[in-house]
């Protein structure tokens, strides 16, 4: 009788994407932008399938790009991050670069933020009524925090006596500084003096202390309070950022103060707020208006009479 021996079957799959992450951290990428690559690489990984991706040619590469284009609907940015998970693994890794070099990269919506007016942002601080959850919206537009750093905000972060903020680590591997607002001094002492914390540690702290809180967390109350305030734009947490900025600028600080302030590598992608500025497009007038003065100076009677009538040809 035969001897039938068992054979032990080895998946390669984590293996590759253990390889990547030891790679990624090898050159020092960020914790959120190595999560990003592996899952834009592990869908890809499963279309492809059972081919492993060393033996995936230029054009089975365009053929994936643009099923998530035209078949899933992804949107450019989205592509565009797969676009740079796909550069590193074939490039960084795997040095094919051959296979795509030459692949164009789908054009980028050039989209404008929305912003809220100083009006709106007054609204939602009144709606807040948690010491701790108020204090971390007004700190995030008061200092132009992304909602990453806010959350990781240490207490030994805050220099009061230069009234400054030291971002540490942030987007790019970058340490920068940031203005801390002399106008909430008293509730930040009051707040730390609730919470009875302590001259270290994470400012705004999770159920556990050694934990600081879920950027969730944070982003479910804004979501709630933009829901009570009856705000209908779409607004999210990078939303308050984006209103430092406008309400900067608005307030005549200089685009390169900005520029540092928000740690933008370069003033080009600060320039985005003088697209959205009311100081500057907001004071213009349409000509409309010099028609309607004309109007209203020649033909009065007509004009008072669609408006009372609510004439709609």
């Amino acid at each position: 009788m035969l001897e039938v021996k068992s054979i032990k079957i080895i998946n390669p799959v984590p293996k590759f994407f253990e390889t990547v992450r030891h790679e990624m951290r090898l050159r020092n990428y960020s914790n959120k932008t190595i999560k990003a690559y592996i899952s834009c690489l592990r869908s890809f990984v499963k279309y492809f399938s059972p081919k492993h991706p060393r033996n995936l040619t230029e054009d089975d590469i365009k053929k994936y790009l643009l099923h998530l284009l035209m078949v899933e609907k992804r949107s450019a940015s989205s592509v565009n991050q797969v676009f740079n998970a796909l550069r590193f693994l074939y490039v960084e890794l795997y040095k094919m670069s051959y296979i795509i070099g030459k692949l164009p990269r789908p054009m980028k919506e050039k989209k404008l933020p929305d912003v809220l007016n100083e009006g709106e942002v007054l609204r939602i601080f009144g709606i807040v009524t948690n010491l701790k959850h108020r204090t971390m919206l007004m700190l995030a537009y008061a200092s132009g925090l992304r909602v990453s750093e806010l959350v990781r905000l240490r207490i030994e972060d805050i220099d009061g006596q230069r009234n400054l903020i030291h971002i540490r680590d942030a987007k790019g591997k970058k340490d920068r500084y940031t203005v801390f607002p002399q106008s909430l001094r008293a509730q930040l002492i009051t707040y730390w003096k609730t919470y009875k914390l302590g001259t270290r540690g994470w400012l705004f702290p999770g159920e556990k202390l050694d934990k600081h809180l879920a950027v969730r967390s944070i982003q479910s109350v804004l979501t709630r309070a933009i829901r009570a305030s009856g705000i209908t734009k779409p607004v999210s947490m990078h939303s308050l950022r984006h209103s430092f900025a406008t309400h900067l600028l608005e307030h005549g600080t200089d685009l390169r103060y900005i520029q540092a302030l928000l740690g933008h590598q370069s003033v080009r992608t600060t320039e985005v707020y003088t697209h959205i500025s009311a100081k500057g497009l907001g004071q213009l007038r349409s000509p409309l208006d010099f028609l309607k003065m004309k109007d209203e100076h020649i033909l009065p009677g007509k004009t008072q009479k669609l408006l009372k009538s609510g004439n709609k040809q």
